[in-house]
């Protein structure tokens, strides 16, 4: 008997533990949202995280398999609870009319939560004809951000697909410790200011094994970015990995602990870009760590620009502020697609320095490349091709 009795106690301990530990489950289809792709479904996922935002403990939003309509939507923190999960078995789908996103500046925006996870989905945002749009030169809207998280922390994005976004894809803006990885992102080469993920302000971020397939940068850092970490991330088509472009505003945040490895770059416009509007600044380049890539038949392959002015319009014909110190390229080979493979065009005002190329081999149709050197002060180690200019 007493042995039964301390069974019980346990059993029931236990019990307790587990419902303790226990993850709310708000499903969407419970607050009205249809899987049909037709039906608007915005108020159901807003209703669906007011509740998950506003209980206690660990909460999951479960996203069903099916495709469900979405207006532009923007979840609020703070919450009491610290560990939202995001769980999605479909896709979410955007507006046939661009007009209705593209006049907002994000789709899916959190804005000051905590301890926020998206798991699995796929985004389509239906952006092409948006694209098209302007294309012709028309009377076009902007268009949204895809993914924006801002003033937000400890937030983990992972095995999303994001699929034709009207501008950027992901954006992460004003966080701390974020996470990204096992994601992809597809839109056409020529889709216009598709940053496949754009980092700013922020701190701590990691981006990891995933795929991007874009118009523009496939990852673009911004001002304020500190302590981020790309690796296993393939790129192409698109515009490469780029910080900036800085010395947008005179009064900017400085770019630094930058370290990038194990990419593929294949058929894009750069690899490795570092480009600053030519303007007075107070921003800087430091620490930068490119390390281990390969290029397939890039057009820049590596490159430093303190001359950037896209479509050479308005360039404001000064001199650069921003300084670009301490900056490392390692292990990096393959073809580049244009016969000068390295180029800094650096400030004269403020001369790039502490460059460092390291076992660098890259080659322009089987033949010898080209490097050009613009104000610009480093040294090589090991073997470097093309020759350099350092």
């Amino acid at each position: 008997m007493a042995r039964l009795v301390i069974f019980m106690f346990f059993v029931s301990f236990a019990l307790h533990i587990n419902s303790s530990f226990a993850r709310s489950t708000f499903n969407v289809l419970s607050y009205g949202a249809k899987p049909n792709g037709a039906t608007d479904s915005t108020k159901a996922f807003l209703d669906a995280w007011a509740a998950a935002c506003s209980s206690v403990g660990s909460t999951m939003i479960y996203v069903p398999n099916g495709r469900y309509l979405l207006g532009p939507i923007i979840f609020r923190g703070a919450c009491k609870s610290s560990d939202i999960t995001i769980r999605i078995d479909g896709t979410l789908v955007a507006p046939g009319d661009y007009h209705i996103l593209g006049q907002a500046a994000n789709w899916l925006s959190f804005e000051g939560v905590a301890g926020v996870s998206i798991v699995g989905g796929a985004l389509d945002a239906k952006g092409s004809p948006l694209w098209a749009c302007k294309a012709k030169g028309s009377n076009c809207p902007n268009g949204a951000t895809t993914l924006s998280f801002t003033n937000s922390n400890n937030i983990n994005i992972n095995g999303l697909l994001s699929l034709n976004s009207q501008m950027f894809h992901i954006v992460i803006n004003g966080c701390q410790n974020v996470k990204v990885e096992g994601i992809k992102v597809i839109a056409a080469g020529d889709s216009p200011n598709t940053d496949g993920i754009h980092v700013q302000l922020s701190t701590n971020v990691e981006i990891i094994n995933s795929s991007i397939k874009t118009g523009d940068d496939c990852i673009s850092i911004g001002p304020g970015t500190k302590n981020l970490w790309v690796e296993g991330v393939k790129c192409g088509p698109g515009h490469g990995i780029s910080i900036g472009s800085l010395a947008k505003d005179a009064e900017e945040e400085g770019v630094q602990n930058i370290t990038v490895k194990r990419t593929i770059f294949i058929n894009t416009q750069n690899g490795f870009r570092i480009k600053s509007w030519a303007r007075p600044s107070n921003g800087f380049v430091q620490r930068v760590r490119f390390l281990d890539a390969i290029m397939h038949n890039v057009q820049n392959p590596i490159i430093i620009d303190q001359n950037y002015c896209p479509h050479n319009l308005n360039c404001p014909n000064k001199v650069s502020g921003v300084k670009i110190n301490d900056i490392i390229y390692q292990g990096i080979r393959g073809t580049s697609a244009t016969s000068v493979a390295i180029k800094f065009d650096c400030s004269p005002k403020n001369p790039c320095s502490a460059i460092r190329l390291q076992n660098v081999n890259l080659t322009y149709s089987n033949q010898a490349a080209q490097s050009s050197c613009v104000n610009v002060v480093g040294k090589t180690i090991g073997l470097v091709k093309p020759d350099n200019c350092l």
